[in-house]
């Protein structure tokens, strides 16, 4: 019995090449069996993935782990001692690669998951000292990074060892006394400070970002604030470990570039070129490279990597040549290989060690050991081992969009490259750039092309000018934006800067001209899960070399990705949607042809709201194209913070609301949409649902004296069944009163309860008088004003009322069709193993 490596021979004239191992054969007594170890490594990479999509972690991932290894080992022995049942044994092989693949995650995540804030040391000071491993934040409103917990001087406390910190900037108490300093912070400092910190908790929604995956992901297992009441002392201003110089050497750049760009619009975008730091992007810049499809340039692409490390390589094999004392010991390939590589490891560490970066890097780094060990091996294999070991490092990369656009464009690459006649190298000058100009705008076509079922899948919408953007954008970005920026690093002279700019500038005014374009972006409802495979083989079908037979039926297979639209609601019936958008309200009410959305959340910050983070992408996701009725409450900012976003975002036929008529709001809506009061007694139909509006009365926009709140406007939906939803944005005891002395109709299954349950509002006489079944809570996880209520909740189950609540279900679903009403938590609908059930 002997094992023997064997490799794949693709065409005869290569049969004398040393490649890397494709194969792995087995022989015994005459009888040979060949398992691609292709199949081995995407088993490993199905196995790995296939956990991120777990509701919960299987029980005793360590040991389940090694158990996994001696299973591979008994399938080894199994092929070995039964080679006549070949295909069973090459199966069991590839099996097994995936529950390796599978258990490492599970282990991985077990250990992580293990670090973690236990619920009684939640919202407590905790005095702790740390390091500040990260590229910190620094503004006006004061500082956010993360920290590297190296001792809890709390007595007893269970800190975990990196947390994400904000350290807000002092309160302005006397106006006539300048303002006080933000605090300032910097990579590499040791600092001892009092947090109050939480376990990582995030808003969870249909079809949006994961924030809880993503502190998963960066071991960040808890987050919290710096408390201004204790001493907060910088004991070192720098410790000196490996990765502290690197993110000093980063956060040095961006002053760099701030110094050198003082208010410059596209600074933030050079620093992204330069460090990998996207936070200075505003949003309206993010929304040009989306309609565009450039959004892989802004970030340290693998395209950037790839060009910036072959020219180090060049210059290195063209220096090695001329060293023949150096030749005679090393080829000059292997040094240029070498010295390519370090390049690139350097330029991924002052990048972030983000994915793209990070997959060009470990593509690099096969590739040249590969050529040191004489056996260079094909692309493809590389794709696939650079793969593994983005999975093995770091299971998570999984959850990230990026990652599979960033491998997906590559292996389309590769695919689209393969089993290809490759046009003989022209000897004239223009005829070589002729077909240089060809076989760019092939690839370009196949990447826009393949990406368009993973795009739609993960963002619902594709650029339909990509291709032209990427046309200029990728040669300008990557021939000369990035080469400008990396020798404003290496050379201390501002007028690389001011030229990296003004070359992005000129780019820019293309880019934002192609995005005002009508028809720049195409958006489509989150495709239904089936349909995203089916349309991914229709797109290989399509793309595959000439000669294979019915190459155009893969567009067929595409057509259930865009045609299918999501399940209706029948007529007659309704279906409520609170989406969790932390210490506010956001509703969206949806009947057979119909959109309504009630309150539109908070506003973050300055450039960040839940209207454009959480509503739109929720409407777009579930179908709608536009929204028929957007009622905004009353004026409070968590309610009205992202009306806004909104207006902009989707036409809105008629806006309802408690605003003064002068309110911005209002002045944005009177451009395209009809304006108009929140009067009670107002009623309209659609499809078989009927609207009322039950608060304010018409009196009430005459009272100076009333509150805000009070001013909220109040809706009920009542079904073809008759079942009811009430939504009250934030009326108070008074306005509660008010509807019932009115005898207005508040009886409903399923109540929005006032003010996120606050103890101003739900008086005893309202809720008896509405006696919901359902009772949803809108509120912020853990929220400083302490809501819900406990007297409040008691109100509710008192009268049998089943509560949901946003901060601990995540969006809340309510179908009114069903008898009796039911609801159900985000959370609970789509769970994982990392979320913080409670």
């Amino acid at each position: 019995m002997k094992w023997r490596v064997g490799r794949t021979i693709y065409r005869a004239r290569d049969e004398a090449s040393h490649t890397m191992v494709d194969w792995i054969d087995v022989e015994r007594a005459g009888v040979g069996m060949k398992i691609p170890l292709a199949a081995l490594l995407a088993a490993f990479v199905a196995g790995a993935t296939l956990l991120q999509w777990c509701a919960r972690l299987p029980p005793a991932p360590g040991a389940l782990a090694m158990s996994s290894l001696v299973l591979a080992a008994g399938a080894v022995f199994v092929v070995v001692r039964a080679p006549r049942h070949a295909i069973v044994a090459a199966a069991s092989l590839v099996a097994v690669a995936a529950v390796v693949g599978y258990c490492h995650a599970a282990w991985r995540a077990d250990v992580r998951l293990g670090d973690a804030l236990p619920n009684a040391w939640e919202d407590v000071d905790l005095r702790v000292t740390g390091i500040v491993d990260d590229l910190p934040q620094n503004d006006a409103s004061g500082a956010r990074f993360s920290l590297a917990v190296e001792k809890a001087h709390t007595v007893g406390a269970q800190v975990p060892r990196r947390v994400s910190l904000a350290w807000h900037a002092p309160r302005v108490t006397d106006d006539a006394a300048p303002p006080p300093s933000p605090p300032q912070v910097h990579a590499g400092e040791r600092w001892t400070l009092t947090l109050r910190l939480r376990r990582p908790h995030g808003n969870v929604n249909p079809h949006a970002f994961d924030l809880e995956a993503w502190l998963l992901e960066r071991g960040l297992r808890a987050t919290g604030y710096v408390r201004d009441g204790g001493p907060n002392v910088r004991v070192a201003a720098f410790v000196g470990r490996p990765g502290d110089y690197v993110q000093r050497a980063r956060e040095r750049i961006r002053e760099r570039v701030f110094a050198a760009l003082p208010g410059a619009p596209y600074a933030g975008v050079l620093v992204a070129l330069a460090i990998g730091d996207q936070r200075a992007i505003p949003e309206s810049q993010w929304a040009v490279f989306n309609r565009t499809g450039v959004t892989h340039l802004v970030s340290i692409s693998g395209l950037h990597v790839t060009v910036f490390a072959s020219l180090a390589g060049a210059c290195a094999l063209v220096l090695a040549r001329r060293l023949p004392w150096l030749t005679m010991r090393l080829p000059a390939r292997k040094i240029a290989a070498l010295v390519g590589a370090l390049v690139a490891f350097g330029y991924v560490l002052l990048a972030g060690a983000e994915v793209p970066a990070v997959r060009t890097l470990l593509m690099l780094v096969v590739a040249a050991l590969g050529l040191w060990l004489g056996r260079p091996g094909t692309a493809s294999l590389v794709w696939l081992w650079a793969l593994v070991a983005v999975l093995v490092v770091d299971p998570w990369a999984a959850l990230a969009p990026g990652f599979w656009l960033s491998f997906g464009a590559v292996g389309l690459l590769l695919y689209a490259g393969s089993n290809r006649l490759r046009t003989p190298r022209a000897r004239a000058a223009s005829m070589r750039v002729r077909n240089s100009f060809h076989e760019g705008v092939h690839a370009q076509c196949v990447v826009t092309l393949g990406l368009v079922p993973g795009t739609l899948a993960l963002f619902q919408q594709v650029s339909l000018v990509s291709a032209f953007a990427n046309a200029l954008a990728i040669p300008v970005v990557t021939l000369g934006v990035v080469p400008l920026a990396l020798l404003a690093i290496v050379i201390p002279v501002d007028a690389a800067w001011w030229a990296a700019h003004a070359v992005l500038a000129v780019l820019m005014r293309y880019l934002e001209w192609l995005a005002a374009l009508p028809l720049a972006a195409w958006a489509a409802p989150a495709p239904r899960a089936w349909t995203v495979p089916v349309a991914i083989a229709g797109t290989l079908w399509l793309l595959a070399p000439r000669g294979v037979p019915g190459r155009a039926f893969g567009l067929a297979w595409m057509l259930p990705l865009v045609l299918l639209r999501p399940p209706v609601v029948a007529e007659g019936s309704a279906r409520m949607t609170v989406l969790d958008v932390g210490q506010g309200l956001a509703v969206v009410v949806e009947t057979t042809r119909h959109t309504l959305v009630y309150d539109t959340g908070p506003r973050f910050n300055e450039t960040v709201d839940a209207g454009g983070r959480i509503v739109v992408p929720f409407l777009r996701a579930s179908g709608a194209s536009r929204i028929d009725t957007l009622i905004v409450s009353h004026a409070d900012s968590d309610h009205s913070g992202g009306a806004l976003a909104i207006l902009r975002a989707l036409p809105v036929r008629i806006l309802l609301s408690s605003l003064p008529g002068d309110h911005e709001i209002n002045v944005a809506a009177r451009r395209s949409t009809i304006v108009r009061r929140c009067n009670a007694d107002a009623r309209w139909r659609w499809d078989g649902v009927d609207f009322e509006l039950v608060h304010p009365g018409v009196d009430a926009y005459d009272d100076a004296s009333r509150k805000t709140n009070d001013m909220s406007c109040v809706l009920r939906v009542t079904t073809a069944s008759g079942h009811a939803a009430l939504v009250t944005g934030d009326v108070e005891a008074r306005s509660e009163a008010e509807m019932l002395a009115r005898d207005a109709n508040v009886r409903a299954d399923a109540l929005v309860v006032p003010h996120h349950g606050s103890r101003t509002s739900s008086t005893l006489a309202f809720v008896d008088a509405v006696a919901p079944d359902i009772a949803v809570i809108a509120a912020g996880y853990h929220n400083r004003f302490g809501h819900p209520r406990a007297e409040v909740l008691a109100r509710y189950t008192g009268i049998g009322a089943t509560l949901s609540r946003t901060d601990l279900q995540g969006a809340i679903h309510v179908a009114l069709d069903e008898a009796p009403v039911a609801s159900i938590g985000e959370r609970e609908r789509k769970p994982r193993y990392w979320y913080d059930l409670q």
